[in-house]
């Protein structure tokens, strides 16, 4: 499989690997899985949420 990324994507990618030290093939699979998870979450009604580092509000996180 070919992917072709923005430059944007790219560097997330490259942030990513650096991060967590996983393979560029991991970091996809793994983006993928949460990317479906929350379509999932969302096509049922339901929504996202984070936190900030040293907060205690919550902000609801919107997917376009």
């Amino acid at each position: 499989m070919t992917v072709n990324l923005t430059g944007r994507g790219a560097g997330a990618l490259g942030e990513l690997v650096r991060r967590t030290g996983d393979s560029k093939t991991d970091v996809i699979n793994r983006a993928l899985i949460v990317y479906e998870l929350i379509e999932r979450i969302t096509d049922e009604g339901g929504a996202v949420f984070v936190r900030e580092p040293d907060s205690a509000e919550l902000e609801r996180v919107r997917f376009l």
